[in-house]
């Protein structure tokens, strides 16, 4: 199952005892389900969870008359379609003025009246985004968004996202495939509203996954950062023991200044040592700059002997 199924299944988790927050939830999935008309009231989900809390709301506040149906639907993948469906239209008309609709409105927009404080706002985005939403696999990238039918209902839930005191969130928003979508890509944004809407457990997945990639990016810069290192002193040695075979093979090395032959001599058995671990082994030890010099002079005398 993919992480969105498993936030929604999260949030279909919620139940309150407040009529006014099922109210506003069960208004948040209708709202934004396809279609939603006084005419006819639908919803098709890959969540069973979602399928099921939207019956449950709908029972409790309406009683109407409800049908299911489960297809298979073939895409990468097998997975089960759900659609719930009022089949009766006086009933969708009736739920369709209930939530303060009328078909003499020219275009869908959220009714604020459904939604009486901060807990009505969190309960009607829960369900907003159980019926339209979709969150990315946070190891992956960071991507949540809302998909609206209608451009000014898209507004009206941008603009709901964006007075969320506790969360500072900045949604933006894309005409996409005929769909209008409220997106974010902030990680703390996005798990921010998970919170709020009720998802804390999905929420925590995303941090604890962000920081997992922190520390996996830290490991791999320190990775690349040695052996960069290992690479750097290797080529350093492979040159410094051609200049010291080339003195060898000429003047030799019993040629050169007692701290060059010593120095020549310890390169010669320790190709893989750093300038530092070379400098450790003299008696008395020296600093990585002393070898450093002593080994650029023998380099020095190489070029010297062509």
């Amino acid at each position: 199952m993919s992480f969105s199924h498993d936030v929604k299944k999260e949030l279909s988790k919620n139940e309150s005892a407040s009529y006014a927050q099922n109210f506003s939830e069960c208004y948040g999935m209708m709202l934004f389900s396809r279609p939603f008309s006084s005419k006819e009231i639908k919803l098709k989900t890959e969540s069973i969870h979602v399928a099921e809390r939207y019956i449950t709301l709908a029972n409790l506040l309406f009683t109407p008359v409800i049908e299911k149906q489960s297809t298979l639907k073939a895409t990468r993948e097998f997975i089960n379609l759900h659609t719930v469906s009022l089949i009766l239209p006086d009933e969708c008309e009736r739920i369709y003025s209930a939530f303060g609709h009328s078909d003499k409105d020219t275009t869908l927009r959220v009714n604020r009246g459904n939604i009486e404080d901060d807990n009505c706002l969190s309960a009607f985005l829960r369900g907003a985004f159980m019926s339209c939403g979709s969150v990315n696999d946070p190891q992956k990238n960071y991507h949540l968004e809302f998909c609206a039918s209608y451009k000014n209902l898209c507004n009206d839930l941008c603009m709901l996202l964006s007075e969320i005191e506790e969360c500072n969130l900045t949604p933006k928003t894309i005409l996409r495939g005929g769909s209008y979508v409220v997106y974010l890509k902030d990680s703390e944004q996005i798990t921010d509203l998970l919170t709020y809407m009720g998802a804390g457990g999905s929420a925590m997945d995303i941090m604890n996954a962000k920081a997992y990639k922190q520390m996996r990016n830290i490991a791999n810069r320190r990775t690349n950062s040695e052996l960069a290192n290992i690479n750097k002193t290797a080529s350093a040695a492979a040159k410094q023991l051609s200049a010291i075979d080339k003195i060898e093979s000429t003047v030799g090395l019993t040629s050169l200044p007692a701290q060059l032959y010593e120095i020549a001599i310890l390169r010669r058995e320790n190709p893989e040592l750093s300038l530092r671990d070379l400098g450790q082994l003299l008696e008395p030890p020296i600093s990585r700059s002393g070898v450093n010099h002593r080994l650029m002079k023998i380099m020095e005398i190489a070029g010297e002997t062509d």
